[in-house]
């Protein structure tokens, strides 16, 4: 493809950015979903719509036009939901271009790179290719927010998949994801006595001096060296500067890289005990993601992406990265690679962008997979 491929890339990506799709903006989701539903209908895909549920959007199936609706099939899987608010577009990241940069919310992490699978699916339907697999490619409405109402679709869509490419973003031209950490999520509550801080402050047990201590403790847990971190991110609590509080919280993040570390974090974070008599703790919660571990067919599908890589000119090599995505709920059940997607930077920031460099290799390195995984 030449730079003006390039540029109607970006012409259509453009498109789906200037729909804002912030995972609780369920009704643009929709509106985007259908956009999508109707670009891909125009080359001859297979549609189906999952309507949202619980305050989210639907999700969307497109499947290829060869290859018919059997398995096995090579699954894809794109989120179009996006972290930034309603109206970042209009002021604060607004959508622009400075060289090979553009910016805009959600156009890294990863309305480019599902925008360009769909385009290398494209490629091939107007060529009248018939790749070894069909592709069945799923855009999700929930991911930034765990998947509650994806994961079942997700799970049921891999059992009979062959493979699973995962268009998550990545930052470097010559990285895509072969592993990624598990990640949980936790609620620390704690309820102690309220009292007057004033009159009867002995009186009272607070809840807030023993989330401290909670807090230190799981702070400690982080272990650099076997790849563990727990982060206390946000915390609550209290009532008046004047009352010994009654109630605190706080959200913890846990990020581990195999299963037999989530487990032995399960415990120790589930273990939780007050250090403060007469307070209570309460541990809620759990593994939101699981490890996403290599196997022995994830290592060789990572094997073929590098050798399609270096048909094209990349020297790919395989990153384990901390941040979790929805390869972490099919790995342990098909091959799967991750990280296909645009490069660029600043995912979840008033920075974000892409490189518009990278979204012809990207695709051709798409739809080069779709031609010769069989």
């Amino acid at each position: 493809m030449t730079d003006a491929n390039a540029e109607a890339l970006l012409e259509g990506l453009l498109r789906w950015v200037k729909i804002e799709t912030h995972t609780p903006a369920a009704a643009n989701l929709d509106r985007l979903m259908g956009m999508v539903a109707g670009e891909a209908s125009g080359f001859g895909a297979g549609i189906r719509r999952f309507p949202g549920r619980d305050g989210r959007g639907g999700h969307l199936l497109v499947t290829s036009p060869w290859g018919g609706n059997s398995a096995p099939y090579i699954l894809v899987m794109s989120h179009l939901d996006t972290v930034h608010p309603l109206g970042t577009i209009e002021k604060a990241l607004p959508v622009r271009r400075d060289g090979d940069k553009v910016y805009g919310p959600g156009i890294f992490d990863m309305k480019a790179s599902a925008f360009i699978a769909l385009a290398a699916m494209r490629e091939l339907a107007e060529a009248r290719a018939t790749p070894p697999l069909p592709v069945w490619h799923l855009f999700t409405s929930d991911e930034e927010v765990g998947s509650q109402t994806s994961r079942d679709l997700i799970e049921d869509l891999a059992a009979n998949a062959k493979y699973c490419l995962v268009t998550e973003p990545t930052r470097d031209r010559n990285e895509v994801v072969t592993a990624r950490k598990g990640v949980g999520r936790f609620t620390i509550s704690v309820e102690g006595r309220p009292s007057h801080s004033g009159v009867r402050h002995e009186e009272g047990r607070s809840a807030i001096r023993e989330l401290a201590h909670q807090i230190l403790q799981l702070e400690a847990m982080t272990d650099y060296e076997r790849g563990i971190t727990v982060n206390v991110g946000e915390i609550t609590g209290g009532s008046g500067i004047n009352v010994v509080p009654q109630f605190a919280s706080a959200e913890v993040d846990l990020r581990v890289p195999t299963p037999a570390l989530a487990e032995e974090m399960l415990t120790r974070i589930g273990g939780l005990q007050a250090v403060t008599p007469d307070v209570r703790v309460t541990v809620t919660g759990g593994m939101n993601r699981p490890p996403f571990d290599q196997s022995e067919g994830s290592r060789a599908l990572f094997e073929h992406v590098r050798s399609i890589g270096a048909e094209l000119g990349l020297e790919l090599r395989g990153i384990h990265t901390g941040g979790g995505s929805d390869a972490n709920f099919v790995a342990d059940r098909v091959p799967v690679i991750d990280g296909l997607g645009a490069l660029g930077n600043g995912a979840h920031t008033l920075d974000e962008h892409i490189l518009v460099s990278s979204l012809v290799p990207r695709m051709t390195l798409m739809r080069r997979l779709y031609e010769t995984l069989a």
